[in-house]
């Protein structure tokens, strides 16, 4: 039964026309889900190509996110493990420098429902600015705009069950150039964990 509702909470999503009027290529909610998993993303919104695939995390970001966390794509798009559910379900359009924010309407009509139906998740990462704004607790990050202070404070986040990461995007190969310490210890404890998770 619950495995029912989930599904159909799922396509209630992938129906929503919530901000058609303000999509420039149309509705299209893009998120993964199964009851059993055990790991939950939450990035931004769609880009172009996963909006025209439906599937997520399909782009050069999710190549380098799939690296970071050392999973093939089967691995990665195992519903049973891992579950994706962006900021902003649709692609939002174009701004000057680059994809806009995601939609706001989306994490409060729909995210605390796909939660309630996802009772096994044991970590979630969240995946730049607009998630961390979103889920970190302000107690314990007030700066959450900060993605370099929310990264490097990754430790303080898996108590509440977080693990911030920057965009995996290649615009933002120059602020992974800048900080090796990602490279050398952040992405080492993000496995670890991924370990304990799914192994």
């Amino acid at each position: 039964m619950a495995a029912v509702e989930l599904a159909l909470l799922l396509k209630d999503v992938r129906a929503c026309r919530l901000c058609e009027p303000h999509l420039p290529l149309g509705p299209h909610p893009v998120l993964s889900a199964g009851r059993s998993a055990k790991l939950l993303i939450i990035g931004q919104a769609p880009g172009t190509r996963v909006h025209a695939t439906g599937i997520p995390w399909n782009d050069p970001s999710g190549d380098r996110l799939r690296a970071w966390l050392q999973l093939d794509r089967e691995q990665f798009y195992d519903e049973s493990l891992i579950a994706i559910m962006p900021m902003g379900f649709c692609y939002p359009g174009r701004g000057k420098g680059g994809d806009l924010p995601p939609r706001p309407e989306c994490a409060p009509t729909w995210h605390q429902k796909l939660l309630d139906q996802l009772p096994d998740i044991q970590l979630t990462l969240l995946i730049g600015q607009y998630a961390q704004r979103y889920y970190l607790p302000q107690a314990h990050f007030p700066k959450r705009d900060s993605i370099t202070e929310n990264v490097r404070r990754y430790a303080d986040a898996l108590p509440h069950g977080f693990f911030p990461l920057p965009h995996p995007s290649p615009r933002n190969t120059l602020w992974l150039n800048r900080r090796p310490w990602f490279e050398e210890e952040v992405v080492p404890a993000l496995r670890r964990q991924l370990k304990r998770i799914i192994s």
